[in-house]
């Protein structure tokens, strides 16, 4: 189990599950109800079988890439030979079976639209054979959690968690490219695609800027369009906050803090800015 677990960082999961979150509850508060709790277990069983299904799928197309490259040839797990290729696909059909089966309980909406949504997160890990544009794509498919988990109550579309879905499609989008100038010289070298390839480190770095500055101002379209409180502008006053600090911690010439500006500022950024807005959302309900 705990092979599994690293295999598709399930501790990555914090990123987009407090967006997931967040489009449950805004859904709930539109429809003024109480929770269902069987149908949250369904939205965060989604999350997690989804999720799983696209990183297991990642390493196994990728396996025979990470085993050559330094950084992840020895701490993978399929290269490394602690889970073979077989099992990682078996992995991979496992779980989005489950995730399709478990959106037939929520809703026949969410039960159609369950390919499509494996298209997208599947999907995200060929792309950087053909494009640079391949940290959006990873981008749209946790942009996927905000609209989905909003769908599962309501069962349609509405502009509120879209705001939070285009929130999420350029932060991702952004810390992604920070994340990918580890890899710049030996994607050139793979000929394998990203933004860091095809820019350089420093307009990488700011086109991220410039992604993030975006994913700013949906944050902010969304507070004004919902009608949001005192909380959930304390809330995207911090989350804007911490985007701003992890483009202080990566320079062109210094990559020794990426780590710490990908997983730790993005995880406490998420995590803190659900709080608010649901605590936002309780007190006006």
């Amino acid at each position: 189990m705990k092979n599994y677990l690293s295999l598709i960082k399930f501790s990555h999961t914090i990123f987009a599950l407090p967006f997931a979150l967040i489009g449950f509850f805004i859904a709930l508060n539109s429809l003024n109800r109480h929770i269902d709790w069987l149908l949250f277990v369904y939205v965060i069983l989604c999350m997690v079988f989804a999720r799983s299904a696209a990183m297991a799928f990642n390493r196994y197309i990728d396996r025979k890439i990470d085993s050559k490259n330094p950084r992840t040839a020895e701490v993978r797990e399929i290269p490394n030979g602690t889970i073979s290729p077989a099992n990682a696909l078996v992995f991979v059909v496992v779980n989005c079976l489950l995730f399709i089966g478990v959106t037939y309980f929520i809703n026949p909406l969410c039960f159609y639209l369950s390919p499509v949504a494996l298209f997208v997160v599947l999907g995200y890990s060929l792309t950087k054979r053909f494009t640079a544009l391949c940290h959006l794509v990873l981008g749209l498919g946790l942009s996927l959690a905000p609209i989905g988990a909003y769908l599962a109550v309501t069962g349609v579309f509405d502009w509120l968690p879209l705001f939070f879905s285009f929130a999420v499609l350029f932060w991702v989008s952004g810390f992604d490219i920070i994340y990918a100038l580890q890899d710049e010289e030996f994607d050139k070298a793979e000929q394998l695609h990203s933004i860091p390839v095809l820019l350089g480190k420093s307009r990488a770095l700011m086109l991220s800027n410039f992604l993030h500055l975006i994913t700013a101002g949906f944050i902010l379209l969304a507070g004004y369009y919902g009608e949001m409180g005192m909380y959930y502008w304390i809330g995207s006053a911090l989350f804007i906050g911490l985007l701003i600090y992890q483009h202080t911690l990566v320079k062109a010439d210094n990559l020794s803090k990426v780590n710490l500006a990908f997983f730790t500022t993005n995880g406490v950024a998420s995590v803190l800015f659900a709080c608010f807005v649901l605590l936002d959302l309780f007190l006006a309900s």
